[in-house]
């Protein structure tokens, strides 16, 4: 099993290129089947996550042609299997996509329920309930999802929960139904936006995406076309949230500002220096920070997937901060782990009380899931000594080239799978 090692307390400094949203990625992949045409997707990261449901997309029988690192050409013309095998799925909980995508273009899916990172239950009723509403019968047969109709039709749904997965289905099955459909309370995310541009750039016809009611009429056929992905939104604030940490100067590239608001307006608040350009932010922390209180909500509110790098920075911060989770029950997993390296942290249902402390302690921490996984990262850059992260087959899901990016900017981090290597790096960092 591969960990990271990192001697902790030196200031990240210097500029890192953010890589293409994962989330956005993930669902603009398995959206890439509904044509018989070649679809060409760049700025791809080159992640777990997206390589797993490339090789989904691949075992049901689309061409798959990976071009580069971070550019993929896709033709589902070859098809031949509506069943997506549980191997990938119970690796990656975004395979359930191809439920919306397989439904809108075969009008028959089946796919077996999602595993992904354990940080609570993420149930799919929304998306069942959508699937239904435009005419499918869906029953769960043998663990999987079986969804199929003779035609879609349009209608008009109302989610009882903001929820981005399902309004990504919805609008991935609605979009070659008969007809239009309204979508209301929906997600309002940026991916949820760039995939609803890159049906459009398909020839979908949706309109609103970005705003709580999505219009789509749908079409009979899409088509070819080349994409490219939008900037990650939560690697560019886990980079931000290391350079307020470890009190460095770090500029994150190739981002839209806009998207990191929320994370921008946390920093600035906790005493934070942020500087925005067209296509880059600068975050400088040259001094102790301050308490905050913060809590999660659907976009355009603060991201849950933002929620542990801001509680391991407030760990440091002076004074007492609250972190309120209201999306996700489970997700305070990495607070045991943090108390370990001496954060002074108390977990009471969906709120964590963090009182600051003036140092953290290097220690062997274990990451729970990939945002935690992160955050733990940094808590090891910022913390004296020697930190030992296990587990971080959970990092590699969403982060490309972690530790590399983290040492351009003069983190001391190195990957290793034995304690061989482990104490070469002790050697060496002395």
């Amino acid at each position: 099993m591969e960990q990271y090692v990192i001697k902790g307390g030196n200031p990240l400094v210097g500029e890192v290129d953010i890589a293409g949203a994962k989330n956005a990625a993930l669902a603009i992949l398995a959206a890439a089947i509904m044509t018989d045409e070649t679809i060409l997707i760049e700025n791809l990261p080159d992640v777990r996550d997206i390589n797993v449901l490339l090789e989904a997309i691949a075992k049901i029988g689309a061409h798959v042609e990976r071009i580069d690192r971070s550019v993929v050409k896709i033709n589902g013309s070859t098809i031949g299997e509506l069943s997506v095998d549980y191997e990938y799925i119970k690796k990656i909980r975004a395979s359930y996509y191809l439920l919306g995508a397989l439904l809108g273009k075969y009008k028959h899916a089946e796919v077996p329920l999602p595993g992904g990172c354990n940080i609570g239950s993420r149930p799919i009723d929304q998306h069942l309930k959508g699937f239904r509403a435009l005419g499918a019968k869906v029953s769960i047969l043998h663990g999987a999802i079986v969804a199929e109709a003779k035609e879609l039709k349009g209608s008009h749904i109302f989610m009882d929960v903001v929820s981005v997965g399902a309004t990504i289905n919805i609008m991935m099955a609605a979009s070659m139904a008969q007809g239009r459909t309204i979508i209301e309370n929906a997600a309002r995310e940026p991916h949820v936006v760039d995939v609803a541009n890159f049906l459009n750039s398909m020839g979908a016809n949706i309109k609103g995406a970005g705003t709580d009611v999505i219009r789509i009429k749908g079409v009979e056929k899409l088509h070819k076309t080349e994409y490219s992905i939008i900037p990650d939104q939560i690697e560019a604030g886990t980079f931000m949230f290391a350079a307020a940490a470890t009190q460095g100067d770090v500029t994150v590239r190739n981002v839209i500002p806009k998207h990191l608001e929320a994370t921008t307006a946390k920093l600035e608040e906790i005493g934070c220096q942020v500087e925005e350009f067209d296509d880059a932010v600068r975050v400088v922390a040259n001094k102790r920070l301050r308490r905050t209180h913060v809590k999660t909500l659907p976009y355009p509110g603060y991201p849950t997937d933002m929620q542990p790098q801001i509680a391991v920075t407030l760990a440091l911060a002076e004074g007492t901060s609250i972190v309120t989770e209201s999306i996700f029950e489970n997700r305070f997993k990495y607070a045991d782990e943090l108390s370990r390296m001496g954060a002074n942290i108390k977990v009471e249902g969906n709120t964590a009380i963090i009182d600051g402390v003036q140092k953290l302690t290097g220690a062997r921490v274990s990451a729970p899931d990939l945002r935690a996984g992160a955050a733990l990262v940094i808590a090891g850059l910022a913390a004296d000594g020697i930190t030992i992260v296990d587990d971080i087959v959970y990092i590699q899901r969403g982060y490309e080239s972690f530790e590399e990016k983290l040492r351009s900017l003069g983190a001391e981090i190195e990957k290793v799978s034995s304690e061989k290597e482990i104490q070469k790096f002790r050697l060496r960092v002395g």
